[in-house]
């Protein structure tokens, strides 16, 4: 199956997406976005078929959202897009793309949704809560 994520490994929730995927017995292509962003219409396009607004795209923590003046409710789509590409920080993450479908896996549980079931066991988060049992199914409540 190809499966693509738009990857930071200093993020907790991208790196425990990550671990999912490949715990269900494949290996994506990574793409480390703050050194290779996706292009504007690959951006746009993510965000459309994960059926989000542009401004759900957007990341606020720890990125120059302030300091653009991004909160402002007559900022538009374009607009966005285009700080988006000009400081790549500002995409959310991760994004993750398959045949099944993109969605921003936040939570991280999120991916389970777009992956064939053929997770092999077990898998908690990094932070111990458990997402998946013994037989790799998705526990009530992940």
């Amino acid at each position: 199956m190809n499966v693509t994520i738009y990857h930071n490994p200093a993020c907790g929730t991208s790196r425990n997406t990550l671990a999912m995927i490949r715990n269900a017995g494949i290996e994506p292509t990574v793409v480390e976005y703050l050194q290779a962003p996706p292009s504007r219409q690959a951006l746009e396009k993510m965000i459309a078929d994960a059926g989000l607004t542009v401004r759900d795209a957007l990341r606020e923590k720890g990125t120059p959202y302030v300091e653009l003046g991004l909160g402002e409710p007559t900022v538009s789509d374009e607009r966005l897009i285009d700080a988006m590409m000009a400081h790549p920080i500002l995409i959310n993450r991760p994004f993750v793309v398959t045949p099944i479908g993109t969605r921003l896996c936040r939570p991280s549980e999120r991916v389970l949704d777009i992956l064939p079931d053929t997770h092999k066991g077990p898998f908690s988060k990094e932070d111990g809560e458990p997402v998946l049992d013994a037989k790799g199914k998705c526990i009530a409540g992940a």
